[in-house]
């Protein structure tokens, strides 16, 4: 009886587990971090266009960058993005910002969610929603 739960819980995983198609996730990440790598460089180049030094333009780069990461994050279109591209939008500087950014927003829904529902009457608080 043993052996015969154990071959239905491996058929079970095998029929739960989805399959990838190895070279479609390697193709999307090399296109989906191409394409961040390349608006990186659009940026740092019109930066230094503008007359400013390449570690100027590089920090100005960085900053563009993190800042439309997180902003992307907060309208929930970076989550969409990730899932399509998987670690080609995950390893790149606009990946630690949405790292960062995902985390502080939920527990900003979270936090409300809970302080509003707590009592009978439900309040606004200053700061959350």
């Amino acid at each position: 009886m043993n052996e015969e739960k154990k071959k239905q819980y491996q058929e079970y995983v095998k029929a739960v587990t989805p399959t990838h198609n190895l070279f479609l996730q390697m193709a999307k990440a090399f296109v989906s971090g191409g394409i961040i790598c390349v608006i990186g460089q659009f940026i740092l180049n019109y930066c230094t266009g503008l007359g400013m030094d390449q570690e100027t333009a590089g920090s100005r780069c960085s900053l563009i960058l993190v800042f439309s990461s997180v902003l992307l994050t907060g309208l929930n279109i970076y989550p969409k993005i990730t899932k399509w591209a998987g670690a080609g939008s995950l390893v790149p500087i606009t990946g630690f910002a949405n790292s960062v950014a995902a985390p502080a927003i939920e527990f900003k829904k979270d936090a409300s969610d809970i302080i509003c529902t707590r009592s009978k009457k439900p309040r606004k608080i200053k700061g959350f929603r």
